[in-house]
């Protein structure tokens, strides 16, 4: 290891102190979890930076500097020089604090890294640094630190205390200052308000969730078609068509069904941008993903810690097994309602299903409830086929599940459903930084990650199944152009995929409210609420995964 990175390692970045005195748990999801996200209003002060940079060209002077034995590093905005003294800048796109008696102040965290760059800069010249200075960019105020002994001490002080809570395996409780995480970047990882429900349920979190993600899923369905890179742009080769570009910024997955093929280049830019990467049989069954991910290291060792514990996966189990048997009793009331005749062999399974549910408390382990599952599951499919319409064509009817290969239509409807279904919940434990390999609940017995099918048992309904039949009951379906039968084997032809995946696209952009956090969000989002609300489960911040049952 050379000096540089052996510098890079041990000492702090000076916004890396900036974070611990704003928030010691936003300092560890960044630090030591490697977690970071980006809200309007750190695009804000970039673009604020670079607008000062053009403005001020030739009065405009960064540098970057490292102190090894203050264990420190970082990039002061700008310095100046006023009256033979040598002053660091620092520049921020909100207001400055104002105290009882109205006098402009910096907020501490700001103080602290303005003082930061004067212990740096005091290195670097060889001379003492007397202030620094804060242009809060909000309110056009000018904020003077003075820099003193109890300012050299101060920084001392906070780079021990962050360091040592970089060595903690432990994360920081939520602060218990709200206001804080309402300007948090980070609070969509934190899920601050959701840890402040999980310990009182009359809490009522607002929405610190980040708004829809409306970049595109792009699905190749030509055998053939080749996804490469030119720029920051991904090319996508069709035979016999023009050829298409989409800048990566468009670009939240791309899906690559059957003999599709993608180039390494094009791979480098989508891991750069944390773009997923899928793959999908021609037959529609899930192949793998690109595993994209940079540290969480710390992430994944909580994970292993806790789901090598039988006691917590039984617990985890359980909520799970009963979240998805209530939603799909709730599926059958739902749709029992809209019945035009007999309804007593429905009822008859809503009945079945409750007794059942009874049950999933008092399963002493995995076993039992994987046969508790079996029946409900069971029970379920049986009432299934009583909600479709008596005048769909005869071979879309549903008379049962059976797959590998799905034997009729409504079967190739939903295995192909549940591939893309188990696609989207992989791409969400990726992009929280969670081990698709180890679950809590499936064992690994096939290709599919284990953790992956635990998830995606709460969106079977809502996401695969309601849409299906409503689909089938509004006749949307060609029966003979949208299915390829090759003896008593049924699948989605090439225009049949483009129609489900029109169907399903559409249903994740819908949104819903959450029973329990009583907040409303696409389905695009819940799935990543979902997995981190599982990862909270082992933080010491438990009690809302698998809560979000169909009403």
């Amino acid at each position: 290891m050379t000096k540089t990175s052996t510098a890079l390692t041990s000492t702090l970045r000076v916004c890396a102190l900036h974070a611990f005195a704003y928030c010691p748990r936003l300092f560890y999801l960044e630090e030591v979890e490697e977690l970071y996200s980006q809200n309007q209003a750190v695009f804000e002060g970039r673009r604020l930076h670079a607008e000062l940079e053009r403005q001020e060209e030739g009065d405009w002077e960064d540098f970057f500097i490292t102190d090894e034995h203050l264990g420190l590093r970082g990039r002061v905005d700008a310095l100046r020089t006023r009256d033979g003294q040598l002053i660091p800048y620092e520049h921020k796109k909100g207001r400055c604090y104002r105290d009882a008696d109205k006098q402009a102040q910096a907020w501490e965290s700001d103080r602290l890294q303005i003082l930061a760059y004067c212990c740096l800069l005091e290195t670097l010249a060889q001379h003492p640094i007397q202030e620094g200075r804060i242009r809060y960019h909000g309110d056009n105020t000018l904020v003077k630190i003075p820099f003193d002994e109890q300012g050299r001490a101060d920084v001392k002080a906070a780079i021990e205390q962050a360091q040592s809570l970089r060595q903690s395996r432990e994360r920081p409780p939520v602060t218990d200052n709200e206001r804080l995480c309402g300007a948090c970047s980070l609070a969509p990882v934190c899920l601050p308000e959701e840890t402040r429900f999980a310990q009182d349920e009359s809490h009522q979190p607002p929405r610190l969730f980040p708004k829809d993600d409306d970049r595109q899923i792009v699905h190749i369905l030509e055998p053939g078609t080749r996804v490469g890179r030119t720029g920051e742009q991904l090319k996508i080769s069709r035979r016999n068509a023009p050829v298409e570009t989409l800048s990566v910024r468009q670009v939240q997955q791309v899906v690559l069904h059957s003999f599709s093929q993608i180039s390494t280049q094009a791979l480098h830019l989508c891991t750069y941008h944390d773009i997923g990467v899928h793959w999908i049989s021609g037959g529609g069954r899930y192949v793998g993903s690109l595993d994209w991910r940079q540290g969480s290291l710390q992430r994944r060792c909580g994970q292993y810690r806790a789901l090598t514990q039988p006691e917590v996966c039984l617990d985890l189990a359980r909520r799970l097994v009963a979240c998805r048997a209530k939603g799909q009793r709730q599926f059958l009331m739902r749709g029992k309602r809209n019945l035009n005749g007999s309804t007593e062999a429905v009822q008859s399974v809503v009945t079945a299903m409750k007794r059942l549910l009874k049950g999933i408390e008092r399963a002493e382990s995995l076993e039992q409830l994987l046969g508790l599952e079996g029946n409900l599951a069971a029970l379920y499919f049986s009432g299934l086929g009583q909600l479709v319409s008596p005048k769909v064509s005869a071979t879309l009817q549903f008379n049962g599940r059976n797959r590998r290969p799905p034997k009729d239509r409504f079967n190739a409807l939903l295995g192909f459903g549940y591939s893309l279904l188990l696609k989207d919940v992989i791409n969400a434990i990726l992009t929280v930084g969670l081990e698709p390999g180890l679950g809590f609940y499936h064992q690994l017995r096939s290709q599919a990650p284990p953790l992956g099918l635990d998830l995606m048992e709460i969106f079977r309904v809502p996401l695969v199944d309601m849409p299906i039949l409503a689909s089938v009951n509004r006749g949307q379906w060609d029966i003979e152009g949208d299915f390829d039968i090759r003896g008593d084997r049924v699948w989605l032809s090439e225009a049949g995929r483009r129609r489900f995946i029109e169907i399903y696209e559409r249903r994740k952009g819908e949104s819903w409210k959450h029973p329990v956090l009583k907040y409303s969000l696409t389905y695009r989002r819940l799935l990543e609420l979902e997995v981190r609300l599982l990862e909270k489960e082992w933080s010491g911040e438990a009690n809302v995964f698998a809560r979000s049952v169909v009403r």
